[in-house]
């Protein structure tokens, strides 16, 4: 293989058989369960990189449920995010991710830098209950419940929240193992469509796992739920940090 042929197929790895075709991703019956809870702000600050800063000490943990996404397949995704602000601009930093798929594990990573880590992660309704459980292996690290549409939401809020912007920490290692890069990324979902929202009572339980700390960031008290149901695309990311610049 030549040099000029590296080059031109060097988009992910393995070269010869990459683990994700090339973007755009499009989601379409993204379905969400989101739980936002208050949390120790001390173990907040010690977890949100600069230059982000945080106002209230709050975390939303998602249950994702991706049965069509171009490349990536059907899967589920759970984790944290947090709510955060970059030059006064309100967003979210995604402090920690868990799914069940090696494709977008390895697109999430290496594009744009997701906190991504392999686990069991699941969500469903049971009978009046829509239910998100996340195990490490066969241990089970969080369970949300939430009642069932009890209360039909405006789409326009749904919508402005799903359009704010989105932080990530990309990390790549060098050779000798010290980082190479290490950025702040910045993207947005686009051409979003939300099919339906709703609200009800909700509550989540984390448990202690030293491999998936999600305990780290405590329940103090639950503020939400939210459960979604979009079609959007996953767009790609800017650099809007560099810690590693002089």
């Amino acid at each position: 293989m030549k040099i000029d042929d590296v080059r031109k197929n060097a988009f992910s790895m393995p070269l010869t058989s990459p683990s994700y075709p090339p973007g755009p991703y499009r989601f379409i019956n993204r379905e969400y369960l989101i739980i936002t809870y208050r949390t120790d702000p001390e173990a907040l600050r010690a977890v949100v990189p600069e230059p982000l800063t945080i106002d209230e000490p709050l975390v939303k943990f998602e249950f994702i449920r991706m049965p069509d996404s171009t490349g990536f397949g059907d899967y589920t995704e759970s984790g944290q995010v947090i709510p955060v602000k970059l030059n006064g601009a309100a967003g979210g930093y995604s402090h920690s991710m868990y799914l069940n798929d090696d494709a977008p594990i390895a697109g999430g990573r290496e594009i744009w830098g997701f906190p991504k880590k392999l686990a069991s992660p699941s969500l469903a309704a049971d009978k009046d209950v829509l239910v998100g459980t996340l195990d490490y292996g066969a241990i089970r690290v969080a369970t949300a419940t939430m009642g069932y549409k009890h209360h039909t939401l405006a789409t326009a809020p749904v919508l402005a929240g799903m359009l704010a912007p989105n932080y990530l920490l990309k990390i790549i290692p060098h050779v000798d193992g010290t980082a190479r890069i290490c950025e702040l990324v910045q993207y947005e979902l686009q051409d979003v469509t939300v099919k339906g929202a709703w609200s009800g009572p909700a509550a989540l339980e984390l448990f202690q796992h030293a491999l998936a700390p999600v305990a780290a960031l405590p329940v103090l008290e639950v503020v939400s739920g939210v459960h979604i149901l979009a079609d959007l695309t996953l767009g790609l990311g800017r650099v809007v940090h560099d810690y590693l610049a002089d």
